[in-house]
């Protein structure tokens, strides 16, 4: 039986106008186990963007609890959400946000160098070399993000998000940027990485990639409305 690696408990979100309470997020149950990729998707407004900055230790409940493995992490300080947000999540945003400035390489090896443990130029150099290869950009580590296309771009920020070995992989609107050609690509990559034992869970709007999910959850208006298991389709 798989391993739940996380767990959302009643999970509410409210924000205060005022006198009006308006719930972004509603009594949320959640968990995900070992191997899941999941997907989240609803309409605009419904919740996903506040449910993903819960998930990713980037804003806190206003009521419930929530645990990654056996941690709770319901109201970590900032200081303290920052490393285990360093340590046990990996983020693929829509925007990339690669940092111009820096090549490839320096972008992807960022995570390790915010980490408690610290490691040796040499760990980080043979991690970053494996995570760009995983994902077929080696080739492009001395370049610029400015030097790319974006769908090279976003293989690259996969490769940010891998470096660490994250428990989980957190995955925002990651094909919104991209054409259709390249969103195949990335969806294939996410299918592979899954394959290989890579926990996801994605927001998206697009149903076709929705469905490539193992498991598709629905947000309606601050509630999960359903979870269904889903046949993996090919893209």
């Amino acid at each position: 039986m798989s391993k739940p690696i996380l767990t959302m408990k009643g999970i509410s979100k409210v924000y205060r106008t005022g006198e009006m309470d308006t719930y972004a997020l509603k009594d949320i149950n959640l968990t995900i186990n070992q191997g899941d990729f999941i997907s989240i998707s609803g309409p605009s407004g419904c919740g996903k963007s506040t449910l993903l900055s819960l998930l990713g230790l980037l804003d806190v409940p206003d009521s419930g609890q929530y645990f990654i493995g056996d941690q709770d992490v319901s109201n970590l300080s900032l200081t303290e959400a920052a490393y285990v947000r360093c340590e046990k999540l990996g983020f693929v945003f829509q925007s990339f946000n690669l940092i111009d400035e820096l090549s490839l390489f320096e972008n992807v090896a960022m995570p390790l160098r915010y980490r408690r443990e610290k490691l040796s130029e040499k760990a980080i150099q043979e991690k970053v070399m494996h995570s760009l290869s995983t994902v077929d950009m080696t080739h492009r580590s001395a370049h610029k993000p400015n030097q790319l296309s974006g769908g090279q771009q976003q293989r690259a920020a996969i490769a940010r998000a891998l470096v660490g070995s994250p428990t989980l992989l957190l995955i925002d609107e990651a094909t919104g940027n991209l054409d259709s050609k390249n969103s195949d690509q990335v969806m294939e990559m996410f299918i592979r990485l899954n394959d290989e034992g890579t926990t996801l869970c994605m927001v998206t709007h697009d149903t076709h990639c929705a469905d490539m999910a193992k498991r598709r959850l629905d947000l309606l208006d601050g509630k999960l409305e359903n979870s269904s298991i889903v046949e993996q389709i090919s893209v």
